[in-house]
């Protein structure tokens, strides 16, 4: 007898229902926090850098599915790839022989990585940044690790004891033995590992949250320093990684870096098959995989699976063959000097950074009087409220999809795919533009949503 399931007839039944469905057997608060700020849409399908609703309406999506979305949605060469991997229907996970899609998807990895040896597959980020600080505590024999403030390691256990945002780790005590450092403070960084109990350093070459760089020179120097103390540099490059930044990965900006554990993720996906990958050093992985008592000491059930494989050989591939690293660096840089450019015509905007296709749009403190008032009543309420009066009508007026960089911050991160091009920058230039005037103007509807979500902020305090 065989069984039969119609995907395409249970999504015109029932897809209707999706904010209901979330409503009542998900996270509750999604589909509450999405109707509040007006971001309940019903997108019908996605293709490249953009969505369309029912109404055959366009979205850019600066978003990308925080970064996941690297080559844009639906690429034909990944779709292609998992198609022909299922046809084959290979004996895939048997735990007990060696499919040959885990070693060139490595031996393609290792390609952009010439100081790392071998490679560790996960089905995460999260999951990349567990399995590094598992190899760096047991390869070291210490127990400590360093991480920078406000940073973004993941939500498990472990990469929660390396999360710098409070307001996701409350609650969850106890973590493993940690210690935040200020991004960028060498001294800092000195006075902890002189304690002789640190494994590692973690960090990200960019943070996501705020979208700030770590200091010139600052990844050589701690290097330096974790190398004296016979600690490693653990880089996570979940989301900067595979040419966010303009370069393969972030750290290679600064030239003589060279981690000694590198986590990927993300984009590494093709947006359609979770992965994650840990690069590390060959004496690191020797140490801990060191006797054949030990090849399952640490390993993740679905990791190395054929169809997460095939998407990232496929993303690769894409990657090399469209040159995706290069326009992600003159795309970005063309994005952000334009918005660069407006701080002098606009008081509210005091700030844009990033390197490639990951820019942060910082607001601040306006000079005038009347707007000057308006911005306090916000912050009295809630930091991060002025962000969020741009984000929603970038969508709701230009059908652009953003983000709040961060919980509390008046900043907004731009992460597109990496396929955008000039067309996409004047749009958004545009959309922005309209928007940062309609917030001059001292009133429009933007205020007028201001005061709505200063009365929601004050009812969930």
């Amino acid at each position: 007898m065989t069984s039969e399931f119609d995907l395409g007839a249970l999504l015109a039944e029932r897809g209707a229902e999706r904010y209901e469905l979330h409503s009542k057997y998900l996270n509750h608060q999604l589909p509450r926090m999405l109707h509040t700020i007006g971001f309940d849409k019903v997108y019908e399908r996605a293709e490249g850098a953009y969505f369309w609703d029912a109404d055959g309406d366009d979205y850019l999506d600066m978003l990308a599915g925080f970064g996941v979305m690297g080559l844009g949605r639906h690429h034909p060469v990944v779709r292609k790839a998992l198609h022909d991997v299922l046809d084959a229907q290979l004996a895939d996970l048997t735990r007990f022989d060696c499919q040959p899609l885990p070693g060139l998807l490595a031996e393609r990895l290792l390609a952009h990585s010439p100081h790392l040896d071998r490679v560790f597959f996960g089905n995460s980020g999260t999951e990349a940044v567990e399995t590094a600080l598992k190899f760096a505590r047991f390869v070291t024999g210490r127990p400590r690790v360093l991480y920078c403030d406000h940073a973004f390691h993941g939500l498990t256990t472990g990469s929660l004891s390396v999360n710098g945002e409070s307001g996701f780790r409350d609650g969850f005590a106890p973590l493993l033995p940690d210690t935040a450092v200020p991004l960028g403070d060498l001294d800092a960084l000195a006075r902890e590992l002189k304690k002789g109990d640190v494994a590692a350093l973690i960090v990200e070459p960019v943070q996501g949250k705020g979208v700030h760089e770590t200091p010139p020179g600052y990844l050589r120097a701690a290097q330096e320093l974790l190398r004296k103390h016979k600690a490693l540099l653990i880089a996570d490059e979940v989301q900067t990684g595979l040419g966010r930044t303009g370069d393969f990965y972030a750290y290679q900006h600064e030239e003589g870096v060279e981690p000694d554990l590198v986590c990927v993720a993300k984009a590494l996906s093709g947006g359609y098959v979770p992965v994650g990958a840990t690069l590390g050093k060959d004496w690191i992985f020797k140490k801990v995989y060191s006797s054949m008592d030990r090849v399952l000491v640490h390993s993740a059930s679905f990791g190395s699976n054929a169809q997460a494989m095939a998407a990232g050989l496929a993303v690769l591939s894409v990657m090399e063959n469209e040159q995706t690293v290069a326009n992600a660096r003159a795309t970005g840089e063309q994005l952000r000097s334009r918005l660069a450019a407006l701080i002098d015509k606009y008081e509210l905007l005091a700030d844009v950074r990033g390197r490639g296709l990951m820019i942060g749009i910082e607001f601040g403190r306006p000079k005038s009087l009347g707007l000057r008032s308006r911005w306090s009543m916000l912050q009295a309420a809630r930091k991060g409220l002025f962000a969020q009066m741009v984000v929603v009508p970038l969508l709701q007026r230009h059908r652009i999809l953003t983000q709040v960089s961060g919980d509390h911050l008046e900043v907004i991160k731009l992460i597109p795919p990496l396929v955008i091009g000039e067309r996409e920058v004047d749009r958004f230039v545009d959309a922005f533009t309209d928007v940062m005037d309609d917030a001059h103007s001292g009133g429009g509807l933007m205020w007028d949503f201001g005061k709505t979500l200063v009365k929601q902020a004050v009812a969930n305090r």
